[in-house]
Parts: structure tokens; sequence; C-alpha cells
């Protein structure tokens, strides 16, 4: 194409587009729409809530995993957000990493604890199908607007992407969910829980490549999110 010919295109047929969201803009969109869905649905299960909840809150563990697994949530979410944009100091993709070390350090110290107090007991396990409505319920709209939001930038490493914004979701449905079974043997919260961020990482990892593609990416003339 001469050159002429590839200005006057330019000037008629490419269509403006919005510049993506800074990653804590994004961030707290995704926090506003993620943090009052879960608080209904809290409110909408107050019944449902565990026996001795305020007592089990008071206790220095628990505390430490909860604001580990809530920070998991927001650091993964960060750092997804962060990936999707070219030139970024990659060092932050790591950023997860410290808040869920102390997370699984937290639930492996209550292993030991309930070993100590209960003996062979506190290995006993049992299937947990009242945890996954609840569980299916809180995530499901933290997920749909984390995909959402993936799918708007480029896609540089699609799958750490995808399993940063899984990590991020199951983060924060462990942390939701934690206020149904607070005080349950802390080998169910490693076998579900943890079970359930495995498999949403997994899945994350499979789909990145999948859904994050540069054939997708359309330009959009109104902000991006």
């Amino acid at each position: 194409m001469e050159t002429n010919a590839l200005i006057e295109n330019l000037s008629t047929e490419v269509r403006p587009v919005a510049r993506l969201g800074a990653p804590r803009r994004r961030l707290g969109l995704w926090l506003l729409v993620a943090l009052p869905y879960a608080a209904l649905l809290l409110y909408l299960y107050r019944d449902h809530a565990a026996p001795g909840l305020a007592e089990t809150m008071s206790s220095p563990r628990y505390l430490i995993e909860q604001a580990a697994a809530f920070l998991t949530a927001i650091t993964a979410a960060y750092a997804a957000f962060v990936s999707l944009v070219p030139g970024s100091d990659k060092r932050i993709l790591w950023l997860p990493l410290m808040p869920l070390a102390l997370w699984l350090a937290s639930i492996g110290a209550g292993c030991v604890q309930d070993w100590l107090r209960l003996g062979p007991a506190a290995l006993s396990l049992r299937l947990d199908t009242g945890c996954l409505v609840p569980m299916l319920l809180v995530g499901v709209v933290p997920a749909g607007a984390m995909i959402a939001m993936l799918r708007r930038g480029a896609p540089l490493m699609p799958r750490l992407s995808f399993v940063l914004g899984g990590l991020a979701v199951a983060g924060l449905v462990n942390f939701v969910l934690q206020l149904f079974h607070a005080g349950d043997l802390t080998v169910m919260i490693l076998v579900w829980h943890i079970g359930l961020l495995l498999v949403v990482v997994l899945v994350a990892g499979w789909l990145g490549p999948r859904l994050l593609r540069w054939n997708r990416l359309k330009p959009r003339a109104k902000a991006a999110i």
C-alpha cells in the first residue's frame, strides 16, 4: 500500500480506542461488584452462619487466615490486571505469593493444632454438600466480572492472567465461606476450600489461552474497564 493511501485509510477508517483503565482502578471496579454482592449473600444466608462465629472470630489464627485469604484475592486481582498492560513491572506478578503463603501456613498450623487436640479424629472428612451451593453463588458474579475484565487488555500472558484472576476469585470465595464454616476442622478447610482453589486455578490456566487471544480484541470508543 502506498503511503498516501495508508494515511487516508488511517484518517477515515480507524476508530478511536479508549485507553485501558489503570490496574488499581480496575481492581476497585472489581471489588465494587464483588464485595456488595458477597455482603448481600451473607445477609440472605445469615441464618446459616457458623454457630459461635463471634467467639471464633476472636481467634488470632482465624483472623490471620481470613486476612491472608482476602489479601490474596486483592493482590492476585491487581496482578492479573497488571499482566494485561504492556511494559508494566513484572515483579508485581509475584505480589500474591506472600499472602498466599501466609494463608496456607495458617491452615497448616490449624491442622497441627487440631491433631494435637483431637488426635486421629482431626483427620476425619465428610462430604460437605451444604457448602456447595453457597460456594457457587458466592463465586459466580466475581468470576463473571473477572473474566469480562480480563478480556479487555493485551493478552501478553493469557494463562498467567487467568490463573491470577482465578486465584483472586478463589481467595474471595474462601474468605466468605469461612463465615459459614468457622470453627470446622481445619482439614475440612484444607481439602474442600483449598481444593476449590486448586481446581479454579487449574481450570483458569486451561481457559486462559482459549479466552484471551489477540484476534478477539476489538476497538471500542467507550471507556475501558
